[in-house]
């Protein structure tokens, strides 16, 4: 069980990085009063990714509960309960801020999608997939997403990461 989980938010960690280190970068550099300054952000990270964590587990119960015992079960109950989740999270955050409408937008799919894969790296598990073989499956989503990201961020279709120190001073993350 805890490896399953494991790979499910390594899995869904991978694809938060396209999503927000790729497709969505621009947005977290422009001036924004809704948005944090990128290194605060940058620091804050870890409590994303337990976010994702606790909603996995959440996930993990529901499939149980469910009796859901395939990748593609999995998949659509994940994509599903993402979808509503994070539906009513941007919807209530656009209601109260002045965040821009693709990036709500952007949040609400992405996010859908990863809790989505992570049904279905469960699913399979719960059905008696081989670890190893959702393992070398994660291992190879993730390298993908990371790869695209450094693509994305190579060809300027996102700005390059970058992190910095308590001086605000830049340090080497700039893939460029």
């Amino acid at each position: 069980m805890l490896l399953s989980l494991a790979a499910a938010w390594v899995l869904s960690l991978g694809v938060d990085f396209l999503l927000h280190g790729g497709l969505l970068a621009s947005h977290y550099v422009k001036p924004n009063r809704f948005l944090l300054e990128p290194q605060e952000a940058f620091r804050r990270i870890p409590l994303g990714y337990l976010a994702f964590l606790m909603l996995i587990a959440g996930l993990y119960w529901l499939l149980r509960q469910l009796n859901v015992r395939s990748a593609g079960g999995g998949f659509r109950l994940g994509a599903s309960a993402g979808f509503v989740v994070w539906g009513a999270l941007v919807l209530g955050l656009y209601s109260i801020s002045t965040i821009e409408l693709p990036l709500l937008f952007g949040w609400w799919l992405g996010q859908s999608l990863e809790l989505g894969l992570a049904g279905a790296v469960l699913g399979a598990a719960d059905k008696g997939t081989p670890l190893k073989r959702i393992w070398t499956i994660v291992a190879i989503v993730v390298l993908a997403c990371v790869s695209l990201t450094i693509v994305l961020q190579s060809i300027g279709w996102s700005p390059p990461m970058r992190a910095y120190d308590d001086r605000r001073e830049e340090i080497s993350v700039d893939r460029r």
